[in-house]
């Protein structure tokens, strides 16, 4: 997979480096926008980069009332909001990222870690659920996306 981000790297490095810094950024914020909204898609489907399904989430005890609601919603609806998984871009680079404590929840979902549930609460293992990585639609959605701009430029 990195192989693959390599290669399209060295094709659009020299692709970029003919343009100015600010059309370089514009090029990598519309990358970045295209890229979080793949990554939304992909977290509301419930689905790991590689095409699997996320793990369940544990059984709890039942609780009057509650019908198993939260256990057959999906994970991570308001995580996915633009409010917390960002769209970032300069001239040299362009990256999606969750901002805040919401970056700590994910980061611990994305390998799998333990976290406190509250501040003084019992430490809880998580399972792992990668929110954020590439699939192959990705990598053409970048080279689509890069296309489209500098054709765009030339016209």
């Amino acid at each position: 997979m990195s192989d693959d981000l390599v290669l399209l790297e060295n094709w659009a490095a020299g692709l970029l480096l003919k343009l100015a810094p600010a059309r370089r950024r514009a090029i990598a914020l519309a990358i970045s926008r295209a890229l979080r909204h793949s990554q939304q898609q992909r977290i509301a489907a419930q689905m790991d980069p590689d095409g699997a399904a996320f793990v369940p989430r544990k059984a709890r005890k039942k609780l009057r009332g509650k019908q198993g609601r939260i256990q057959r919603d999906a994970m991570f609806t308001k995580l996915r909001t633009a409010k917390y998984l960002k769209a970032k871009a300069t001239d040299a680079f362009a990256s999606v990222e969750f901002t805040g404590r919401a970056g700590q929840i994910a980061s611990v979902h994305q390998v799998g870690g333990e976290d406190r549930v509250t501040s003084h609460g019992p430490r809880v293992r998580y399972s792992r659920r990668v929110l954020l990585g590439f699939t192959k639609a990705d990598r053409s959605l970048i080279r689509n996306v890069l296309l489209e701009n500098l054709l765009y430029r030339l016209a």
